[in-house]
């Protein structure tokens, strides 16, 4: 492998981070997974450079995660139920060719920086097929 190759490999992959967390060159293509822009934060501080509303989780899956009725492990399951269908399945391909491209760092507004949706995508991706078994699957 080149050493042009092995730069370009390094500089893909999928990165988590708090919207509010200043913006990084590192961060490559900043991606909003939220379905409501953040709280306080101007679009030109936010530097997103898309806005994947279709990916984030339903108003009602949301709400109930929110309100304490629906447990983490409960909310990652469902969530993940609702990505395997439209429109959030459209918007997971097209996040997945984002990533055999370039890097993508899923940005989102919660506090909670283990347990939220941006994190659930990215566990959910990595087990459906996420950026580095799907890049390696398309270079045979």
């Amino acid at each position: 492998m080149s050493a042009a190759e092995t730069s370009a490999t390094r500089s893909r992959g999928l990165a988590v981070k708090r919207v509010y967390a200043p913006a990084a060159a590192g961060d490559g293509l900043r991606v909003l997974v939220d379905r409501l822009w953040p709280r306080g934060i101007s679009k030109d501080e936010a530097r997103v450079d898309l806005w994947l509303k279709a990916i984030a989780p339903s108003d009602t899956l949301r709400r109930r995660v929110h309100d304490g009725k629906l447990s983490w492990s409960g909310f990652a399951a469902a969530y993940g139920r609702e990505l395997a269908q439209e429109p959030a399945k459209s918007a997971t391909a097209e996040l997945r060719e984002l990533f055999r491209r370039q890097r993508v760092t899923l940005l989102y507004g919660s506090r909670d920086e283990i347990n939220n949706n941006a994190v659930a995508l990215k566990r959910w991706l990595g087990r459906s097929g996420g950026p580095r078994r799907h890049a390696a699957h398309n270079s045979r």
